[in-house]
């Protein structure tokens, strides 16, 4: 009953009092970039310590103007790659767009490519530079093509936007695009060509809202702004940097925007020390990824290197990257025992081809290397209800002196050779399993919008069989989920007990609750717990029958 209602525990709060993301303003007033980097205060980030710059100098006022009076209208350059289809604008050198072709929207066959870029011009776009107050972000650029596609034999392309500043510096930013990778080269060469020495930082500006609206079984999963910093990783809810900037600073591997399936992320090649901010709210997250102040003397210039990430958060994309990108896929506690896990997956589907098939064989799989300590547990349950008749009489003997009537069951648990803990014990070492895989389900990309059979045609969706008519608040029949809640009970009622009958009553309702709670849970999360107490049902009756002929 503790290892149940602790499920209990962990579900209904996630499900009941988990807060729901807020509402957030439509317009929200853009910052500059100069405004949200603090200086940090201890002497080891100083190295990283962006200058303070104020409005009221005159190179400031200067490319103000520069950028509020364009000479000429910015081109979109396309990019075009097939992985995906990305518009660069030269206002800025921001990411317009970010399309990816191998993951769509929705789960409908005229669904278009998942759009990874979902702000607009008036809260503004991702991936612009700046150097201090002298290279504004939104800096107008001259590209060197209007177009680039990648496709067979062309593997590699690049795109150079190049701009030279009224106040001395230039700045030329190369974009390396490859046909097989999500992962873009970005280098950036600042040169100063005026007669004065000058002081800047690198900044890179991203601007994200999340990539899907928020749904149930999503709620407690993060989608934020997060960072890889000094070896571990940060993801910083809204709540924390909603009423003023929060700031990170140290060994920064990479750091951007994350959600369940997809990522923005920006890592500075060759830089130990970087500093990291952020403002907004959960519906538009600014944050600024900033290198180390720099003085260039004239005619003296100094490149910065950066790798991005747009794309999937996949293990197998992300797994062979340097910077610790893959340390963007975070199971928790479980993640030793997850990454196996989703191992164990891939591989299954690679035969089967459905990664419905491919729980049910993990399931089974998991279930055939607990079945020997189960099959103990349960006869160790077994056994403890059989002498449930001797400890009832036991307790009306004993029942004004405590200790001989302990020492007496003890006596009963050695004459009978039955350990009290034996059917909790094996319970307990497979719930590290249990959490592990409800993770692997619930977090992976591979189950999005997978097809298993039947209705169900997206495992990392709720279960749905849509009848012709709209069902209120659940809209079609969770067929699965209904399967599985009988699953439940009926375990319940095969499984031994020591409770008594108004307990044994109360339990019966655990079924009722845990059938709510998984409306809205993944489908493949669904699959795999109807599976597993399908087979906890099977091993039941086995051992009812094997105690039924030993009886006889």
């Amino acid at each position: 009953m503790a290892i149940v209602l602790s499920f209990f525990i962990l579900f209904g709060y996630q499900y009941l009092f988990v807060e729901q993301p807020q509402e957030v303003p439509a317009e929200i007033q853009q910052t500059t970039a100069d405004n949200a980097v603090e200086k940090p205060a201890s002497a080891e980030q100083q190295t990283a310590a962006v200058p303070e710059i104020t409005n009221k100098t005159e190179q400031t006022v200067a490319a103000q103007e520069k950028v509020a009076a364009p000479s000429r209208p910015a081109l979109d350059i396309t990019v075009d790659t097939d992985l995906y289809t990305a518009v660069i604008s030269e206002q800025g050198g921001a990411v317009k767009s970010f399309v990816l072709k191998k993951h769509t929207e929705e789960n409908t066959a005229d669904s278009p490519g998942k759009q990874l870029v979902r702000t607009d011009d008036k809260t503004g776009f991702p991936l612009k530079f700046s150097w201090g107050s002298l290279v504004p972000a939104d800096s107008l650029y001259d590209s060197s093509t209007q177009n680039i596609a990648l496709s067979g034999a062309n593997k590699d392309g690049k795109l150079v936007l190049a701009e030279k500043g009224a106040n001395g510096i230039a700045v030329e930013r190369t974009y390396t695009f490859s046909d097989e990778k999500y992962f873009i080269d970005m280098q950036v060469k600042v040169k100063n060509t005026s007669a004065n020495p000058l002081q800047g930082a690198p900044e890179i500006h991203q601007v994200n809202s999340p990539f899907q609206h928020a749904v149930a079984s999503s709620r407690f999963l993060f989608t934020g702004p997060a960072l890889y910093v000094d070896d571990k990783l940060q993801e910083v809810k809204a709540k924390e940097f909603s009423e003023g900037p929060k700031v990170f600073s140290g060994n920064i591997s990479w750091a951007g925007y994350q959600g369940t399936y997809f990522a923005c992320s920006v890592a500075p090649v060759g830089v130990t020390t970087s500093t990291f901010t952020m403002e907004g709210t959960d519906e538009l997250a600014k944050t600024v990824l900033a290198g180390p102040l720099d003085t260039l003397q004239p005619g003296e210039e100094k490149v910065y290197n950066y790798r991005v990430f747009y794309g999937p958060k996949k293990l197998t994309v992300l797994s062979d990257a340097e910077d610790n990108f893959s340390k963007a896929i975070n199971f928790g506690w479980f993640d030793v025992l997850a990454k196996p896990t989703l191992w164990l997956l891939n591989f299954f589907h690679k035969y089967t081809h459905n990664y419905g098939i491919a729980i049910i064989m993990v399931t089974v799989l998991f279930k055939a290397i607990f079945w020997p300590i189960t099959q103990k547990g349960l006869m160790s349950m077994k056994n403890m209800q059989k002498l449930q008749p001797k400890m009832v009489k036991l307790k009306e003997k004993y029942k004004d002196d405590p200790q001989a009537m302990n020492r007496e069951v003890m006596n009963l648990y050695k004459t009978y050779k039955v350990n009290p803990l034996g059917g909790c014990l094996p319970m307990v070492l497979q719930i590290p399993v249990f959490f592990a895989l409800y993770k692997v389900l619930l977090q992976s990309i591979e189950l999005r919008h997978a097809p298993f059979m039947l209705w169900i045609t997206d495992l990392s969706a709720p279960d749905r069989l849509m009848i012709g008519f709209d069902i209120p608040m659940v809209h079609g029949i969770p067929v699965l989920t209904l399967l599985m809640g009988a699953s439940m009970f009926l375990q319940q009622k095969l499984s031994p007990t020591t409770a008594d009958p108004a307990q044994q009553k109360i339990m019966m309702f655990l079924p009722v609750v845990f059938t709510f709670m998984f409306l809205n849970f993944a489908s493949g999360l669904v699959l795999y717990w109807f599976i597993n107490n399908l087979l906890a049902i099977l091993q039941q009756y086995l051992i009812n029958q094997k105690t039924k002929k030993a009886a006889a």
